[in-house]
Parts: C-alpha cells; sequence; structure tokens
C-alpha cells in the first residue's frame, strides 16, 4: 500500500534557502553540480514517497535570470548506447529531451560537455548532430591517473587540455543524464580555467543520494548503492568530515577519492580551502523532509528488490554484468532481504502456476492485488491492466471492456500485414484499443478515466515483458519487475 513519508513542500523551501544561501558564500559565479534526475527523479520519489520528481526544476525556476545549465555526458556511454533504466531511453537521447525540456520550462541551456572524450566516433557523430541546431558542445578529454595525481590534473595536460566552456551567468548548474558522466570533473576545470582568466568562481554539490544525515545502513542510502551497481559505488562514512568535526556523516567514494583534488585546487584559487570535508561541499536538505522514517525504510528496501530483479533480466538479456548482479544479491542478503517481501511476486507465481501460461499480478496503490494471464487475444501484461481498470472503476469481472470483434482485427493487422509473429495485444495498443471503444461504450469510458490511478501500482511478471510494455508502465506510473525468463524458447526477442 502506497503512503507518504516525506513532506516535499518543506524540502522545497529548506533547499531554496540552503542553495541562495552557499550562492552568497562565493563571487561572482558558482557552479552548482547538480546530481541525480532534475525533472523525473523517480528515484527518489520511490525511495522517498512524497518527493515530487520535479522538486529540483522548481527550485531552478525561482532563479532562472540567473542561472544557465550545462549538461554533461560520457562519451563512453554514448558509444554503448547506455540506457536510463528509468524511462527506458539511451543517455544521448535524454541529454536532446531535456534540453527541450529546460527550454520548455524557460531555463537556459547554455552547452553541452562530452566527458571522458577519446575520440570516440559516436561522441563526433553526436557534437555534430547537436551543432546543427546551434548548441555549443565542448570536449574534455580523458585524464590518466584522475582523481590522485593531483599535480598533473592541475596543468597543462590535465585540465589545462579541456575546452573552457564560455558561461554568461552567475549560477552554472551542471546537470546529466545519470552517474558517472563527469559532473564534478567538469566544473573543477572550469575552476581551473577561470582562475587561470582571473574569475572568481565556487562550487558547490546538489546530490540527493546517498543522504548525508542517515546512517550509513540505512535502506535509503543502501538503494542509492542498488540504484548506481553498474558504477561500483560505495557509501563510506566521510573521513575528511569526522576528522573535521568529530560528526559522522554518510557520502559515497567517488566524492571522497575526488576530495583532495578539489581541496588542492581551491587552495590554489583561495589560498584557503573553504570546504573541510566531502559532506561540506552538498546542500542536500532532503534528510531533514523525512516524516516517516518507517515508510520510507520500507519503499527503499522495494527499491533495492526492484533493482535486484532488474539486474537478473539484464544478466539474462545479454545486457548486464554478472559483478553488478553479485553485488546486488550481497546488498540483499545484508539487509535481510528477499524476493517474497515483494507481495506482486507470489501472487503472480501463483496465477501461473494456476492457469499454466505466463501470468502477471499488479499492486494498486490501495493495496489490492489484480492478476492477469496469456489468452488468445491479450498478453499478460494487457489483461492485468484491464483487470485493474475494472477493479478502480468497479466494473464487475466478467464485462469485456474490448470485445474479441475489436481485437481480431487489430491482430490480423499485426501479423498478416506487418509481419509480426505474436498476435497477441501488447498494452499500447490495448489502450488505444480503449480509447476508440470509449468514444461509443460509457462503460469503457469509465474505466478509462482510471488509468491516473495506476500511479504507484507494483506489478510483477513470470516472463520477462517486452520493452513495449515495461515503458507504457514506466509512464503510468507503475514499478515493474520480471522474473529473469524469456516467454518460450526462442534465441530471439524484441
Amino acid at each position: 500500500m502506497f503512503q507518504i513519508g516525506f513532506d516535499n513542500d518543506k524540502y522545497l523551501k529548506m533547499q531554496s534557502e540552503r542553495i541562495i544561501e552557499r550562492i552568497k558564500q562565493f563571487g561572482s559565479k558558482l557552479y552548482l553540480e547538480f546530481g541525480g534526475k532534475l525533472f523525473d527523479d523517480n528515484h527518489a520519489s520511490r525511495v522517498l514517497p512524497g518527493f515530487a520528481p520535479d522538486s529540483k526544476i522548481r527550485l531552478l525556476k525561482t532563479m532562472a535570470d540567473k542561472t544557465e545549465i550545462v549538461i554533461v555526458i560520457n562519451a563512453a556511454n554514448i558509444e554503448a548506447n547506455k540506457l536510463r533504466s528509468d524511462i527506458g531511453i539511451p543517455y544521448a537521447a535524454d541529454v536532446l529531451r531535456l534540453i527541450d525540456a529546460f527550454r520548455g520550462e524557460g531555463l537556459y541551456v547554455g552547452s553541452v560537455v562530452i566527458s571522458q572524450y577519446s575520440g570516440q566516433q559516436a561522441a563526433d557523430n553526436f557534437k555534430r548532430y547537436l551543432e546543427q541546431f546551434e548548441i555549443k558542445v565542448y570536449f574534455h578529454y580523458h585524464i590518466p591517473d584522475y582523481p590522485t595525481n593531483v599535480s598533473f590534473i592541475l596543468s597543462e595536460m590535465g585540465f589545462g587540455k579541456n575546452e573552457y566552456i564560455e558561461t554568461t551567468k552567475p549560477l552554472v548548474v551542471v546537470t546529466a543524464p545519470g552517474p558517472g558522466s563527469g559532473k564534478m570533473a567538469t566544473c573543477l576545470s572550469q575552476l581551473y580555467h577561470d582562475h587561470l582568466k582571473g574569475v572568481e568562481a565556487g562550487y558547490a554539490k546538489f546530490e540527493t543520494f546517498p543522504i548525508w544525515n542517515l546512517p550509513l545502513k540505512h535502506p535509503v542510502n543502501l538503494a542509492y548503492e542498488a540504484a548506481t551497481a553498474d558504477l561500483n559505488d560505495l557509501n563510506m562514512i566521510d573521513p575528511f568530515h569526522l576528522e573535521a568535526y568529530k560528526e559522522t556523516t554518510v557520502n559515497y567514494n567517488r566524492d571522497i577519492d575526488v576530495f583532495p583534488v578539489l581541496n588542492a585546487m581551491f587552495k590554489k584559487i583561495f589560498g584557503y580551502a573553504p570546504y573541510k570535508s566531502p559532506t561540506d561541499m552538498g546542500v542536500n536538505m532532503a534528510g531533514y523532509c523525512i516524516t516517516n522514517d518507517e515508510i520510507c525504510k520500507k519503499a527503499s528496501e522495494q527499491e533495492i528488490i526492484r533493482r535486484y530483479y532488474s539486474a537478473l533480466c539484464s544478466v539474462v538479456s545479454g545486457k548486464g554484468n554478472r559483478t553488478e548482479l553479485h553485488k546486488l544479491e550481497l546488498l540483499m542478503n545484508n539487509s535481510d532481504l528477499s524476493t517474497e517481501k515483494r507481495s506482486v511476486v507470489k501472487a503472480a507465481n501463483n496465477k501461473a502456476i494456476s492457469s499454466e501460461t505466463p501470468s502477471v499480478a499488479l499492486e494498486l496503490p490501495d493495496g489490492t492485488i489484480v492478476t492477469g494471464r496469456t489468452s488468445n487475444l491479450l498478453g499478460p501484461a494487457s489483461a492485468a491492466l484491464l483487470n485493474a481498470l475494472k477493479v478502480l472503476a468497479g466494473i464487475k469481472d466478467e464485462v469485456q471492456l474490448i470485445s474479441p470483434v475489436v481485437i481480431e482485427p487489430i491482430q490480423h493487422l499485426k501479423v498478416n500485414i506487418l509481419g509480426n509473429q505474436n498476435p497477441r495485444l501488447h498494452t499500447d495498443e490495448i489502450l488505444i484499443a480503449l480509447a476508440i471503444c470509449a468514444a461509443t461504450n460509457p462503460t469503457v469510458d469509465l474505466a478509462l478515466k482510471q488509468i491516473p490511478k495506476l500511479k504507484n501500482s507494483e506489478l510483477h511478471s513470470t516472463v520477462i515483458l517486452s520493452p513495449v510494455d515495461v515503458n507504457v508502465f514506466i509512464k503510468l506510473g507503475v514499478n515493474v519487475t520480471c522474473e529473469p525468463q524469456f516467454n518460450g524458447k526462442q534465441l530471439y526477442h524484441k
């Protein structure tokens, strides 16, 4: 059952005040590294129920006249066509989506930085594509022994080799499609160049996770490790903060590793270091806005289980690696978690046993569980979707929302004309058919109006669902997991 455990209004107020306070600390320019997602921080909204996915963008809009945005993408992620798992699109495509979204909110996107560049052809192609639309693109290069070789990094062959980003606003927000993109290195490189140019500039970090004032092994922080298992991020006690203040705070390995670099740069720029620890760099106030710790703990445990299932399916699909899976298994074991704690897993498996077909279970926000099985007309995801809408609308189970008379011509089109092997309707096709039928059928119209109520539902499938079905559920705000097996013995799966 979905419950609120986070005060978003309090968060917006406290976070805005802290950012403004940090801007005033420095001179004419502040590079503010934004971790996580700005528009759709769905991870935060899942582990902190009540957190609005667009909270960060609301903050920036209050300072739009002083703000410009720099988007960073790692060249290796362009080359590998890395996907954002939460919305199912490549990082490169997400850069384009972010630019359009920022502009739509009245925010200025100054440029794109391609980090870790070492001549990748895909990165060159992406740069040319962006420049067609008059978007400035800068290359930042791979630096050997980063971040340990401080003297080399702070030299002409280190940061000095990077292209300087021309900015015009006092607040420069540096963001990216996902972790490991090179946001911090981009900020540090700019500080190095600004110092050479005689420009006063500062740096701060806005990273939601790990939450510095929660315990190291708090499920919210462990869920962050699960989310970044592919990067091998590790939450750690901040040793610099502990030494300076005798206070235990939580940070993560990459920030702790790079802190000596930042510390050395600040000493060179200002003659002193304004920060004594990586925790000092941050402005995150999320930990102060948790209103129900138990709700957030349970939500985070569910997120770890979902990430575990995602890794299992990635390995089976040939897209993931076992190192990531083993880390998630370790997190599961150390947190005393099992897949049995995800209620829809048992419901889906029981339905598959009783029906002897691939099945899906969907838990609605109020805790009601509905199921769907494979039939001649529908896949299990589509069946569960229709059943859920009937439950939400109070429509009897035996009522057919879409007549076979409507479905069969669609199947004929799919198989006999478009050449698809699977005649069963996917969820996107079901929703289109529903929308058409709703024009003349009040009962279907009632069911269609229930779609927004699916948000924050949980779904589990006994087979790996098609990307089409997964993406539809993501758009509907439904959290999806699948058993790591395909439907059938075919080697090729779309």
